[in-house]
């Protein structure tokens, strides 16, 4: 069962109202509504929850600016490169941001971050690593690598603050991928 109906739906207006490096966003009037929406339209991104031969899940420290915080979550990355798909971009940010590779990757599922005012949708994958790193993690980035048991514990204890991380622990256990080979 999905949780979601699509509609042909289509906004009275909609306009232009700021265009970044990442994002834009455009204001939108829809019928029957007594404001208008900015919505924050997002290239997407994937995001790989990898596991060790040893059941181990490799995660990142890194600074958010936009949270003026350092979180540890999963390596993820926009979908920004022409021609590239959700896991292949998944297998890349892997390796850039852990410096494993994997030996096999497969879809976990996807979110919508925060659809009351954006677009954001993240692919979310699991990988099994190879048991050594084949270079050292991008440059900013501290790898953090954790007891697959004790991560979705934390999940479940509402200790997981980066909310990719936190569903794909929770939908990566109930599959049982740190067991699986």
């Amino acid at each position: 069962m999905s949780d979601t109906t699509d509609t042909t739906d289509t906004p009275e207006s909609s306009e232009p109202a700021y265009r970044g490096v990442i994002v834009s966003v455009v204001r939108e009037r829809w019928p029957g509504a007594e404001h208008l929406y900015d919505v924050v339209r997002h290239p997407g991104a994937a995001a790989v929850l990898p596991v060790t031969p040893t059941g181990e899940v490799l995660l990142v420290r890194q600074f958010r600016p936009a949270i003026r915080q350092t979180l540890v979550e999963m390596p993820a990355g926009l979908l920004d490169v022409d021609g590239e798909d959700a896991l292949s971009c998944a297998a890349r940010e892997l390796l850039e941001e852990t410096g494993y590779r994997h030996t096999s990757i497969e879809f976990l599922g996807g979110i919508f971050t925060s659809a009351g005012f954006s677009d954001e949708y993240v692919h979310l994958f699991w990988a099994r690593t190879e048991a050594e790193p084949a270079r050292d993690p991008e440059e900013g980035i501290e790898l953090v690598r954790t007891p697959f048991a004790e991560m979705a514990a934390a999940a479940k204890a509402g200790r997981v603050r980066d909310a990719k991380t936190c569903v794909a622990l929770l939908l990566g256990e109930a599959r049982g991928v740190a067991n699986l080979g």
